[in-house]
């Protein structure tokens, strides 16, 4: 199998066949993986939804919440990828300290823009739900050609990501552009929103052949957290896509 099925470092085919075959006879199973899944959004939710009220409340400031809960998630997310034996105790710890960051950018985004937040998530679901009936129907299939497309554009938008953030240290030039051309934000919004959606493809084909290979059981929490990450990205993409919308 491909290690490059998909562009999320964590759902990479390698992650799962690098490590060592179960011992025990508990090997990763799709239902098990949902479970996991389930129980990690559902923690994502509960952190987000107090991350929210605490934020909308003015209990504390927005980007206090944000900092530490970034930092604290890119620990968590880096141990997680490293050692995944520790997935079941550090992927829902992360799920909190997303939820927290997740409850505080929504938060700021509500103000600014009210209704927006139950609009992402909707559109989230919504694209969610779509990805999976196509994987699941054949309609789209992780073949090398979609696979290489994917990953390149993954690739081309993590360098853009980095660029923005480098420029950022020291000028705010791309984003007062982006603000100041709505119609570009747009076009860039659609395009990583596009490229999101299109990395569940991967990700679900990834996991499927995990399942299939008998992958250690404590995967399918690691499974659960790359999934997680994917979903995290489209809605955060999408967010900022309607608010290009709602600008005048």
């Amino acid at each position: 199998m491909n290690i490059t099925r998909t562009s999320n470092p964590t759902l990479r085919e390698k992650a799962f066949t690098s490590e060592p075959a179960a011992t025990d006879g508990k090997t990763m199973t799709l239902k098990g993986t949902i479970n996991k899944t389930i129980v990690l959004f559902a923690i994502l939710l509960v952190a987000g939804i107090v991350s929210w009220k605490m934020t909308m409340s003015g209990m504390i400031a927005s980007s206090a919440i944000l900092m530490m809960a970034a930092i604290g998630g890119f620990v968590l997310a880096l141990v997680t990828s490293f050692v995944k034996k520790a997935s079941p105790i550090t992927a829902p710890i992360y799920a909190a300290f997303e939820g927290i960051v997740l409850g505080s950018i929504s938060s700021m985004f509500e103000i600014a823009y009210s209704g927006i937040v139950f609009q992402a998530i909707s559109l989230t679901v919504l694209v969610f739900g779509l990805m999976l009936f196509m994987y699941k129907t054949g309609i789209l299939k992780a073949s090398n050609k979609f696979v290489k497309g994917v990953v390149v554009a993954t690739a081309a938008i993590g360098i853009f990501y980095l660029v923005s953030f480098i420029v950022g240290l020291f000028s705010s030039a791309i984003s007062d552009y982006l603000m100041a051309n709505p119609l570009i934000g747009i076009i860039v919004s659609l395009i990583i929103v596009v490229v999101a959606a299109l990395n569940l493809i991967l990700d679900f084909s990834t996991i499927e052949d995990s399942v299939n290979s008998g992958a250690p059981k404590y995967m399918e929490w690691y499974a659960g957290f790359g999934l997680m990450v994917t979903l995290v990205w489209l809605y955060i993409e999408i967010l900022r896509l309607l608010s290009y919308f709602r600008r005048n």
